[in-house]
């Protein structure tokens, strides 16, 4: 619980710290992705995994549309969201690509379920077979149990609403199958 309220205090003094990026440095995307490796992390692993997702080697696309979707309101974040305002639209798609390009890093190997979950094979279509990412779905593969339980969660919950497809999928399965797609991905 301290821990997130510190690293949560520690982005918000980040927030205000991008908002006085002099002008000089606002044409530069490797300065202002280095607000964001401020919580998501210097080498691609995030000051509080479980509750700030991994962006390195994240798909482009879905990148995107996370940060346009906070700029936009239709996903929120007291961190997220100013930052995402802050920046210039064109920024956006730079910003994406410059973390897109980075290598998805490397975690300590934990053995995966020896069988997929139930209900898990719903996700390949758009995750992909590895759960890696595809263009229309960001990667799932590796990231926290957490963070994965805490997103399956809101979208069951009708808390994130920024996918058309995600709360119906969500809501037709129990706790426990969406705990143990949790445990799976994040052992990949």
């Amino acid at each position: 619980m301290v821990t997130r309220l510190l690293s949560r205090i520690f982005c918000v003094a980040v927030v205000f710290a991008v908002m006085a990026i002099p002008a000089h440095a606002a044409d530069d995307i490797e300065a202002k992705a280095q607000m964001c490796a401020t919580c998501h992390g210097q080498n691609g692993v995030p000051i509080d995994p479980k509750t700030i997702p991994i962006i390195w080697g994240q798909q482009q696309s879905y990148l995107v549309k996370q940060l346009h979707d906070y700029r936009s309101d239709d996903r929120d974040n007291p961190i997220m969201s100013p930052l995402a305002k802050a920046l210039a639209q064109e920024d956006l798609r730079k910003i994406a690509a410059y973390f897109a390009g980075k290598s998805w890093p490397a975690q300590h190997a934990s053995a995966a379920s020896a069988s997929p979950p139930v209900g898990i094979a719903q996700c390949q279509p758009c995750h992909q077979p590895n759960f890696e990412g595809g263009a229309p779905a960001p990667r799932l593969a590796g990231l926290s149990y957490e963070y994965l339980v805490a997103s399956m969660r809101d979208f069951s919950a009708d808390e994130r609403t920024n996918n058309g497809d995600m709360p119906k999928f969500m809501k037709a399965l129990t706790d426990s199958e969406r705990d143990a797609m949790a445990r799976y991905l994040s052992a990949l």
